[in-house]
């Protein structure tokens, strides 16, 4: 799908991060983009700032997702492109000197981290569906995932953030195939270890040592990166139900 100026993007966790990230990458390349966070002050900023669109949206929260369509879409149109960044990633084992892990902070990662994604993933695809399609393929629309890679090799204490994460994962071939007659295509994004704000707050000591350990090349992922790899998912329409690793070949260890 070809990225003009009456292409209306929306990014979740767009404030800031890999979501901010997405959401210059995409207004750079023409698109008009709207941003779902919960930081009104950094979301509206950067709507300002790329000449979008800013929503507050709590995604684990369907009706609030749904208020966020709504004005969006009044303020943009409807986007054929939806990005899922938003997410959470608290530490905590399955137990713990005999005390169990936090069943509330497990079910509230699982809310934003998965039921969050599929919320802005559905109601975006009904969306997509009742639009006319933009390529001579039939496409209406392209829904990109982020996912993790501990989905694959969470670490100790990773109980949570990797469920959440593996559930995305699990979504993407089935949401593939739910849309695939409607011209809607889903596909999902397993970084690895990106400077996001959590990371680049971390002493740059730590932060050379978490470069260190990604085979080639051994630093830290740019957030422009994982943008650029949303991009060619945007513009290549072969790219469907498909989970691409990008993590500069790294295996985590347990911890």
């Amino acid at each position: 799908m070809q990225i003009t100026n009456n292409t209306v993007a929306i990014v979740t966790g767009g404030a800031s991060g890999l979501g901010g990230a997405v959401a210059q990458t995409l207004a750079d390349a023409g698109a008009k983009v709207g941003i779902f966070d919960l930081n009104e002050d950094a979301g509206q900023a950067m709507a300002e700032k790329i000449g979008g669109a800013f929503a507050k949206v709590d995604v684990s929260d369907p009706a609030s997702v749904a208020e966020g369509f709504k004005t969006l879409r009044a303020a943009l149109g409807q986007e054929r492109i939806m990005v899922n960044c938003a997410g959470i990633a608290p530490a905590s084992k399955t137990q713990s000197k005999g005390e169990p892990h936090d069943p509330s902070v497990f079910a509230k990662t699982i809310g934003v981290n998965l039921i969050g994604t599929f919320n802005c993933a559905s109601q975006s695809a009904a969306g997509m569906a009742l639009a006319d399609p933009v390529t001579e393929d039939g496409e209406r629309g392209v829904i990109i995932n982020t996912a993790s890679i501990a989905a694959f090799d969470g670490q100790i204490g990773q109980l949570a953030y990797a469920a959440s994460k593996g559930g995305v994962v699990g979504m993407t071939l089935p949401m593939a195939r739910d849309l695939m007659r409607d011209g809607i295509r889903v596909m999902t994004i397993a970084p690895g270890i990106f400077k996001t704000p959590m990371v680049a707050g971390l002493p740059r000591e730590v932060q050379d040592s978490l470069g260190a350990q990604v085979p080639f090349p051994s630093r830290l992922g740019d957030p422009a990166e994982y943008a650029a790899m949303a991009r060619h998912i945007v513009e290549n329409s072969m790219l469907n139900g498909e989970v691409i690793r990008l993590d500069g070949a790294i295996r985590m260890a347990p911890r």
